[in-house]
């Protein structure tokens, strides 16, 4: 079956330029949802149009892609200390894309989730993003470059996109000990993109379309091709 879907879509496993991406445009084409389904949190925070309003003190946000955003997020915001989770699109080129245009692979964009997560202090805080990250790796197969089981192309690759220098140094420990724990267990190599949310194509994530929001909390029975992988390890 996946070497059916490489042929149908193989093409789009090939990461577009700045300068063949898509124009896209100068704000969202669609009106952004605000009020998480589940968490009943703020999702936009300073990212806001019209209403922009700060993360609060003791939180930080990070970017994680793993394949459809949906069970991206659903993994996200079930984790204790997670203050909200939106799907979107970061590591690409092209402002406010649409999802049409992000399916294209002509943006450079992966579907990607921003969670925000919050803890008394740095070291609460750590511990959450352990967590979330222990899950991450778990959750998906990190080994698979531009492919999650049959969903072929750039915008379902893995990655994490960090916001702080401390995030980061936490998030590439994080990947050295899975690929450990890969080794052990005969597994391949991991190839999700690591690196700052500023470096990562035009430094910005951009909330995707409402409909996408919390998606198999509001469609229970919605497509989600995530589990565990048969790899396990805590990120400690």
């Amino acid at each position: 079956m996946w070497q059916m879907m490489d042929l149908l879509y193989g093409h789009k496993k090939q990461m577009v330029t700045a300068e063949e991406s898509l124009p896209g445009r100068s704000s969202s084409p669609y009106p952004l949802a605000r009020i998480h389904a589940v968490l009943g949190t703020d999702m936009l925070g300073p990212d806001a149009p019209e209403d922009p309003r700060p993360w609060p003190a003791d939180a930080e946000e990070i970017i994680l892609a793993g394949g459809c955003f949906w069970g991206i997020e659903r993994i996200a915001w079930q984790i204790p200390g997670v203050h909200t989770t939106s799907s979107g699109y970061a590591g690409g080129y092209t402002p406010h894309p649409t999802y049409e245009e992000v399916f294209s692979a002509r943006t450079g964009h992966a579907e990607a989730v921003r969670v925000v997560y919050r803890g008394a202090d740095h070291e609460a805080r750590d511990r959450v993003l352990r967590a979330l990250l222990t899950e991450f790796w778990q959750q998906h197969d990190p080994t698979t470059a531009m492919r999650q089981g049959n969903d072929v192309g750039t915008e379902y690759r893995s990655a994490v996109y960090w916001t702080t220098a401390h995030q980061g140094r936490i998030v590439q420990d994080s990947a050295r000990r899975y690929q450990e724990a890969l080794d052990a267990a005969g597994r391949g190599t991991i190839t999700t993109e690591l690196a700052p949310l500023a470096e990562a194509g035009n430094g910005r994530y951009y909330t995707a379309e409402p409909e996408h929001q919390q998606y198999l909390a509001t469609n229970p029975g919605g497509y989600c091709n995530h589990g565990f992988n048969g790899v396990a390890c805590t990120i400690g």
